[in-house]
């Protein structure tokens, strides 16, 4: 009763709506991409995937904001959504979910051995942003082959979110979708009827390990998780001046949240990082002890829509795939600028990190392994080369064999 006391005291205004815009935030963008993903799945998994992801982030933001007084907000990690876009339709999708989990035990031993740092510090940045950057460059140069399809449409968006990133550039992929649908009822484009309020029925998948899916899928995953999504988030959390909570813990309770769900459609829960950026600033609230009600209230909002996400996902339907290959795509661009300008920062690594790029970006694949493993491997190769030490003796003993 004191606890509730104090949440409904420390209650305003300013930071109930930075929750909840941060929560439509991720439908407006990040969802449309797990959207795309799901193509070819029957609907009843793909609504079991947006209940998994949604209320599994609300019910973690709400917990761990509620634990630490800090405005914890998770989400589901938008590259690995869009890494699944290519790789889904290549593996049985019970495969697919054993995968989920073993990224999701994956993360949560680092979590618990306190291993992330390390990790992170072993593994090279430029070569790993290479990579993730890699992934998305495919699925966003799509934008541009629908164009021509909808010029009016993809042209209108493509103005809206370069308009968005200066005026406002949190609300871009709002403003993006609000114009989207503007100009599609314009042009008459919306087809079917508005759904009515259905509840969502969550789907149980019994994971099935494969190797070659684990190798595709999972590590990649772990990666993208623990570069792209991890340090970016607690990177935004220190800069906003909040020390605790430590890695260890959030990695831990995060991961094994996924780990539960992934039977159900769940990829991975981690750390939001531009979307948590709008519930740790001065916005939400002046005072940074009282921002943890931001956290709450976005994860009740997540709840909320995960329950009905059968409706949700029947109004997205009604709108032209154009719209949302343009929303997907155009959501990602922080993302690939942000990865392309680390993939390059150091000098020393930039053909490595290109090697990693073009791979990743090619979409091939050899053995049964996805362009993802191989960008990483290729990287990594040309890394201990151009890396390795020679000694003169070494050198001297090779030349006269």
């Amino acid at each position: 009763m004191n606890a509730l006391r104090q949440w409904v005291k420390d209650c305003s205004l300013p930071a109930l709506l930075a929750g909840c815009i941060a929560t439509l935030i991720s439908f407006a963008g990040p969802l449309v991409i797990v959207f795309q993903a799901a193509q070819g799945l029957p609907h009843a998994l793909l609504e079991s995937w947006v209940w998994s992801i949604a209320v599994g982030s609300g019910v973690l933001g709400i917990v761990l904001s509620l634990r630490y007084k800090v405005p914890v907000v998770i989400a589901w990690s938008a590259p690995g959504s869009a890494l699944l876009i290519t790789l889904l339709p290549t593996v049985d999708y019970a495969a697919a979910v054993g995968a989920y989990l073993a990224a999701s035990l994956v993360i949560c031993l680092v979590g618990i051995t306190g291993t992330f740092d390390k990790i992170v510090s072993r593994l090279p940045a430029g070569i790993s942003a290479a990579m993730l950057a890699g992934i998305l460059f495919g699925f966003t140069a799509k934008m541009f082959v629908v164009l021509p399809a909808q010029p009016v449409l993809v042209g209108a968006m493509f103005i809206a979110f370069f308009v968005g990133r200066r005026a406002f550039p949190r609300y871009a992929v709002v403003g993006v979708l609000i114009v989207g649908a503007l100009v599609s009822v314009a042009g008459g484009k919306l087809t079917g009827q508005v759904p009515s309020l259905q509840f969502t029925s969550p789907v149980w998948t019994t994971p099935r390990f494969d190797w070659q899916a684990i190798v595709n899928i999972s590590l990649p995953l772990v990666v993208v998780a623990l570069t792209g999504q991890w340090v970016p988030g607690m990177a935004v959390m220190r800069n906003a001046g909040y020390t605790k909570p430590t890695a260890g813990p959030v990695i831990a309770w995060s991961s094994a949240a996924s780990a539960v769900l992934a039977p159900f459609g769940c990829h991975g829960l981690n750390l939001a990082a531009i979307t948590a950026a709008i519930c740790t600033g001065h916005e939400a609230h002046e005072d940074p002890a009282k921002r943890y009600i931001a956290g709450v209230s976005g994860g009740l909002l997540y709840i909320a829509l995960g329950v009905i996400a059968t409706t949700v996902l029947s109004l997205f339907a009604m709108l032209p795939r154009e719209l949302i290959a343009a929303l997907a795509g155009l959501a990602l661009f922080p993302t690939i600028a942000s990865a392309l300008a680390a993939s390059m920062a150091d000098a020393g690594e930039r053909d490595a990190a290109l090697v990693t790029f073009i791979v990743s970006a090619s979409g091939m694949s050899l053995f049964g392994l996805g362009a993802a493993f191989w960008g990483l491997l290729f990287g990594l190769g040309a890394h201990a080369l151009l890396r390795w030490k020679w000694s003169r003796q070494a050198g001297m003993s090779l030349l006269r064999k």
